[in-house]
């Protein structure tokens, strides 16, 4: 039937770990400290076209940890997931890539991330809810302040084509 050929489609191809990796440049002396530790926390979100109708939404989180200046730990960890999305109004496509699709990696990154740090002997860094709607907004304000000129996709600097 042609009309089912033309309903939105939105399903989870599959959700992995991309990329890990944890470093403790400074141990074992820095693990004779006795300060509290500064945490810095930063997350990015991005999208890339795998194939027509296939992309790879993935969200990475780096969390850096300091002693007095010297690094404790750094965490990188990037989940991704790949999502089949079809059928949709053009203007909804980039929200769904930027909100909907991080949204659902995200709760894995945050365990992986938690998961990591706690093998590497430290108490765990739970990252915090994030409102990606929020975020993709911001975004979007951004973009649209600098002028950024459509690229065929919506304009949007989440997505880039593979």
């Amino acid at each position: 039937m042609a009309e089912q050929d033309s309903n939105p489609v939105f399903q989870i191809q599959r959700v992995y770990l991309k990329d890990v990796s944890l470093e403790q440049p400074n141990s074992p002396q820095i693990l004779l400290e006795q300060s509290q530790p500064q945490v810095d926390i930063s997350l990015g979100v991005n999208a890339e076209t795998v194939a027509d109708g296939i992309y790879e939404v993935s969200v990475t989180a780096t969390v850096t940890t300091k002693v007095a200046e010297k690094t404790l730990f750094l965490c990188e960890a990037k989940q991704a997931g790949i999502f089949e999305i079809r059928n949709l109004p053009d203007g909804q496509i980039q929200p769904v890539l930027g909100i909907a699709c991080p949204g659902i990696v995200y709760p894995y990154l945050r365990a992986t991330v938690a998961d990591i740090i706690t093998r590497a002997g430290f108490p765990p860094v739970h990252l915090a809810e994030v409102n990606f709607q929020a975020m993709y907004e911001a975004q979007q304000a951004a973009a649209q302040q600098q002028g950024a000129v459509s690229n065929g996709n919506g304009g949007s600097p989440i997505i880039t084509n593979a």
